[in-house]
């Protein structure tokens, strides 16, 4: 391979890595949490700290928007998230919402149940053990993906 394609090559890999946070730039994501949630803040700061334009909502009652939005009571979450029309319910790691921006698949949404140890928000820890839902509009789930421990 000559040297100039090698140094396109390489732009062109190196500019995939960009399309996330360009996508980012692009959406509105509003966060409904609780007013004294600190995990919560700390989630959507990490959302607004990757590109996208967040608007956080004190919400009193949480339960009424989750039914709102048709979430499954086994998947509810710290928070509820909406963006392009999807809800992101709970500590749903970044790559996972930009791959959800990037693919847009056929789902109401993503979900992380509960508040797991060392997710987004949870602290972001590298030893974090938890599985991300793809939701679909019926309520039923398949695992979009799996967070595991970094070796």
């Amino acid at each position: 391979m000559r040297r100039r394609e090698f140094l396109f090559s390489v732009a062109a890999a190196g500019s995939i890595g960009l399309i996330g946070p360009a996508r980012a730039a692009n959406e509105k994501m509003i966060v409904y949490k609780d007013p004294n949630c600190g995990c919560c803040r700390a989630w959507a700061e990490a959302m607004k700290a990757a590109g996208f334009s967040v608007s956080t909502e004190e919400a009193v009652d949480l339960a009424a928007l989750k039914g709102r939005y048709a979430i499954p009571a086994e998947m509810h979450g710290c928070h509820t998230a909406i963006v392009a029309d999807y809800y992101v319910e709970g500590h749903v790691p970044l790559d996972a919402v930009t791959r959800l921006l990037a693919e847009r698949p056929d789902i109401a949404g993503l979900a992380v149940p509960g508040m797991p140890e060392g997710s987004l928000g949870m602290g972001d820890h590298p030893r974090a053990s938890y599985d991300v839902f793809a939701v679909n509009g019926d309520g039923s789930s398949t695992v979009y993906q799996t967070v595991r421990p970094k070796s």
